[in-house]
């Protein structure tokens, strides 16, 4: 698809054609957008959806931590939320208000600074709040949907739309909101607790993470969920059946399963989104064979493939 700024609505925030997606993800792989945008606030990206033709295709990247992007590039307009308009976090009691392009880091440490208990698991998952609310991210044996309260989204037309937990249809990694609603901020409930503690508690995330996840190289978050529902003890964590298939440090091409936790993939150096991709359904394909479960993607796989 070959789209022109006449084809497009006006906007107030930023639109460019052709752009590189793969410096947006943290794989650093993938083609270009056709388009992509960057609206200014809620009322930017509202105005451009309730204009936009219902033919062209919608696409949300995050901070690009759960995504691959495939080396087509992604057809019609990439949808990036960014800057002021979806960076705010506002602390009420025992309430955090965050933008949906907040880290997920970010906002378990205002919650320490503010003495409220409850996210600090936050502090171990990759990302921003548009994807944690989107997949219901979670670490440490606490989920997304254990502590958000109120979710306010944008739909395909630009209507603007608040959700509650409930409308969610939250289960493991998974929601029921439609797939092209595209969420702008949230409300997440904890309780009251002491700011040193809660900070000790984070510190204590943060470096169980970095001893056991390759967080200094290029990867994404954990590549396959885990099985759901659970099997036998040996098949309750996707990485010891990957490990069990003898996958650790497998490699296509520029692609490798890490070494240090295997249910990561990594780009050495030169790899293409192909590559990442191929591993990944070559883990599957070993993980099948060996111990019978099919694993289920935890990465976005977005885009067009290369002929």
């Amino acid at each position: 698809m070959t789209l022109t700024e006449a084809d497009l609505p006006r906007v107030r925030g930023k639109l460019s054609f052709g752009a590189p997606l793969a410096p947006y993800t943290w794989f650093r792989v993938g083609g270009p957008a056709d388009a992509l945008f960057l609206p200014t606030d809620e009322d930017d990206l509202a105005s451009f959806l309730s204009q936009l033709d219902l033919s062209i295709p919608v696409t949300v990247l995050g901070i690009g931590s759960n995504v691959i992007v495939r080396d087509g590039g992604i057809e019609g307009v990439v949808i990036r939320l960014a800057g002021r308009g979806f960076g705010a976090v506002e602390v009420k009691g025992t309430q955090i208000m965050a933008g949906a392009a907040v880290p997920d880091a970010m906002v378990a440490r205002k919650a320490a600074e503010a003495g409220i208990v409850g996210l600090e698991f936050f502090s171990g998952v990759p990302g921003a709040i548009g994807g944690a609310l989107r997949m219901n991210a979670g670490c440490y044996g606490a989920e997304t949907k254990d502590v958000v309260t109120e979710i306010r989204a944008v739909t395909r037309v630009g209507e603007r739309v608040t959700l509650t937990n409930a409308q969610m249809g939250y289960s493991y990694r998974h929601s029921e909101a439609p797939t092209d609603m595209i969420f702008t901020s949230a409300v997440f409930e904890g309780e009251a607790g002491d700011p040193d503690e809660i900070s000790a508690a984070i510190e204590a995330l943060q470096a169980r993470r970095g001893d056991t996840q390759p967080i200094r190289e290029k990867t994404g978050g954990s590549t396959f969920a885990n099985p759901d529902p659970p099997g036998t003890p040996d098949q309750r964590s996707s990485w010891k059946l990957i490990d069990a298939a003898d996958c650790r440090g497998l490699r296509v091409g520029g692609a490798q399963v890490s070494e240090l936790h295997c249910n990561f993939l990594i780009n050495t150096g030169e790899a293409t989104a192909s590559d990442l991709e191929a591993l990944g359904e070559l883990v599957r394909a070993r993980v099948r064979e060996t111990s019978d479960v099919d694993l289920r993607w935890e990465i976005r796989r977005i885009g067009r493939i290369r002929a």
